[in-house]
């Protein structure tokens, strides 16, 4: 039997958001997640363009990756920004569904610096498809 690769979305969060999910077992959601219906992923290729347009202002950020892949039906590929398909999650996030945590640190220039397991996400992109979201139906 083949072994299944992880498929991996992101979340960033903020130190008070992980703290609680470490106490409780649930990640509480972001305000726009809670307005929204649902818990914005970002793919590897969009997590860099996601922490710029949306955290760039915060500090003491925590950067989770959840094996999307796993959580089957309760993930939906949706376009966003310009038509870009992104990984939304429509339950709340479960500590054990969590594979990997880091603290996310800025560098002198204030550039996040990401886990190795992150990859090396670059500027992130805006394309309708990105590397490891499946097409548009």
């Amino acid at each position: 039997m083949a072994e299944r690769t992880a498929v991996l979305g992101y979340k960033i969060c903020t130190a008070d958001q992980w703290s609680s999910c470490t106490g409780t077992g649930v990640l509480p959601p972001s305000p726009v997640d809670a307005r929204d219906g649902f818990v914005h992923l970002s793919s590897a290729a969009q997590l860099a363009e996601t922490a710029r347009r949306h955290f760039a202002d915060h500090e003491e950020l925590w950067l989770l990756a959840l094996d999307i892949a796993a959580l089957g039906d309760a993930v939906r590929w949706e376009p966003s920004r310009g038509g870009a398909l992104f990984p939304h999650l429509y339950e709340s996030v479960q500590a054990t569904a969590i594979q990997h945590a880091a603290a996310l640190v800025r560098d002198d220039a204030g550039s996040l610096q990401w886990p190795p397991w992150a990859g090396q996400p670059a500027g992130g992109t805006d394309s309708a498809r990105t590397p490891d979201a499946p097409a548009k139906p």
